[in-house]
């Protein structure tokens, strides 16, 4: 993969580029704010963006904002989102806006395994929450139990479908079988009102798209 990294910490942002070059992708540019980051990827066109959440000037939102940005003015750049703390709301707009969007927590970088596994399908148009993210945005309003009708096992493979994980992943992770995890997915599906889709991303946004509604 081609790669630019927005990161305003030096430290951060030079151990990310190692950690991509040693698995074998290019680094292409490294920047430290959103309005570089805008610059590098309309000069590059990359595979990927991996881009901190908040940046110069503010410090708020400006990772998120340019993140909108880079997914409706050039599509063909999936963009990985790295944060300190879990904020729903732009990640439900982003991941239902389409494919190519991640969004982990920044201690995950740790898991060097996850953290590349996560970089690659969110380059191939799929997805990657983070496992905190997805308990929020799973996890129903106090006066409204949208997910009461599933099992308690049905909410497991939900939370692990969110987070854009495929049906042999999610029956590795749980030690059941494939066969399994498919009747687990049709239930899902039928009991939340969701047309089945053997598109695996059109799944996690399918659901999503349910959560968002449904927490509004």
């Amino acid at each position: 993969m081609r790669i630019v990294i927005a990161e305003d910490t030096v430290l951060l942002r030079e151990g990310l580029a190692g950690l991509l070059e040693d698995a074998g992708h290019e680094v292409v540019a490294r920047v430290g704010d959103a309005q570089a980051l805008m610059a590098v990827v309309a000069e590059h066109e990359p595979d990927l963006a991996v881009v901190d959440v908040r940046m110069p000037p503010e410090y708020s939102d400006e990772g998120m904002r340019a993140a909108a940005e880079i997914r409706q003015g050039h599509p063909g750049t999936a963009v990985l989102v790295l944060s300190q703390h879990v904020e729903t709301r732009h990640a439900l707009e982003l991941v239902s806006a389409g494919g190519g969007f991640g969004y982990l927590l920044k201690h995950r970088v740790l898991d060097v395994d996850d953290f590349l596994d996560a970089a690659r399908r969110v380059s191939e148009g799929g997805s990657a929450l983070d496992p905190e993210v997805v308990a929020m945005l799973v996890s129903p309003p106090a006066h409204e139990d949208t997910l009461g009708e599933l099992t308690p096992r049905e909410q497991e493979v939900l939370a692990l479908m969110a987070e854009g994980r495929t049906n042999a992943a999610i029956a590795k992770r749980l030690w059941l079988t494939e066969r399994t995890v498919e009747t687990h997915v049709r239930s899902i599906l039928g009991k939340l009102g969701l047309p089945i889709s053997g598109d695996d991303h059109r799944r996690v946004l399918a659901v999503l798209t349910y959560l968002r509604a449904s927490a509004v």
